[in-house]
């Protein structure tokens, strides 16, 4: 990634004052120059030396922070040209002959100029100074508040990183009659993609896997919501579509200008297995996708109304359930993966794994869930 220039990163304020006094410091040098001179250069010249003075060095401090390590491409180009313009102008306005002998009138006429040259010298170099005294206070200023910024951000990542691996399950628990496969993989530090594995009071197990919109510590907020819901509700009703009516419910009115997907699947040791859906991707069943009814996301309308399916399993039969960053996984061409290449690979026995693996190398640029659930007995 290209390193912004400093000229984006600062404030304009800031530049256009820390510029001023560079050419305030070296206009001195022009007053200076003067003096040593005793005043004999024509008043014009003496006025464009100054201004040559100061601006030339602020040519070199726009080329040296804007080129950094190639200041010199521009530093060689703007030296000829001052070279040049102070041969011209001596050449157009030479400076008065000396006088060999100073009368009253003269030696008050220099007098007053090296006055005023002194005065000229003290108060450019105030200027300068004062200028870049205020330019590192408010810069210091800016890097403190940037800073404590960029600290109570991680800080946030941190607590958002905490959440998020509390609410995806590193161990999943045992499954009479089934064995289950996760991978999770987010595209940032914080994804929104989530997954739970909940053994039921009956001997069941409840499997749910979602999508909430948005990253980093709200996305992880919602779903730490989704999943306490989750294990909440699980505990008084065991049907998918009841359970994603009660977590709509519970979300509409809390996620503002946002929304979540989610698909919750039953499990019994007999293979039979309940569906319920709110917007989420269909599940594959040994490579072809199960049919659902449309359904809404979740926190979009209070009432929406959520369909039970049921589906047999048999021994050898496989559902895999996942996340969009599958089939939107997008390469340098901006050819995505495509749901036909992801249906053809699990019809060909792909693992969760090698499904993940594949959408991760042909680029990955959306979180990636996949969970894939085998019917062993």
């Amino acid at each position: 990634m290209k390193t912004p220039s400093p000229w984006q990163t600062t404030p304009r304020r800031s530049s256009i004052i820390f510029l001023l006094a560079v050419f305030f410091i070296f206009a001195g040098i022009g007053f200076v120059g003067d003096s040593m001179g005793m005043g004999n250069e024509p008043p014009l010249r003496f006025g464009i030396s100054v201004l040559i003075t100061g601006l030339f060095p602020v040519a070199y401090a726009v080329a040296g922070i804007s080129l950094r390590s190639k200041w010199w491409m521009g530093a060689i180009p703007i030296f000829v040209v001052q070279f040049v313009a102070m041969g011209l102008l001596g050449n157009w306005l030479p400076n008065s002959p000396q006088l060999a002998q100073m009368d009253t009138a003269e030696t008050a006429r220099l007098q007053s100029r090296l006055v005023f040259d002194g005065l000229a010298v003290i108060v450019s170099i105030c200027l300068g100074y004062a200028g870049f005294v205020h330019v590192s206070i408010s810069e210091s200023r800016r890097h403190i508040r940037a800073e404590m910024q960029r600290a109570t951000l991680e800080g946030e990542m941190t607590a958002a990183r905490e959440v998020q691996r509390v609410m995806v399950p590193q161990d999943l628990p045992q499954v009479n009659g089934y064995a289950i496969e996760s991978v999770y993989l987010p595209a940032a530090d914080v994804g929104g993609d989530f997954f739970q594995v909940i053994p039921l009071k009956s001997g069941r197990t409840l499997v749910v896997i979602g999508d909430v919109s948005g990253k980093g510590l709200r996305a992880a907020m919602i779903v730490s919501m989704i999943v306490g819901t989750l294990l909440t509700v699980s505990g008084y009703t065991e049907e998918p579509a009841e359970i994603l009516a009660e977590l709509n419910r519970r979300l509409c009115g809390h996620i503002h200008e946002g929304f979540a997907t989610c698909l919750a699947v039953r499990l019994e040791e007999t293979g039979t297995l309940a569906l319920a859906n709110a917007g989420h991707l269909s599940p594959y069943r040994n490579g072809i996708e199960v049919q659902f009814p449309g359904s809404l996301p979740l926190g979009l309308v209070e009432d929406a109304p959520y369909e039970q399916t049921s589906l047999e399993m048999t021994v050898g039969d496989g559902i895999v359930l996942m996340t969009d960053g599958i089939a939107e996984a997008q390469n340098d061409q901006r050819q995505l993966l495509g749901f036909p290449r992801v249906e053809q690979m699990l019809r060909d026995g792909a693992t969760a794994s090698s499904v993940a693996e594949t959408a991760k190398q042909h680029g990955q640029n959306d979180d990636i869930t996949v969970l894939s659930i085998a019917r062993l007995a």
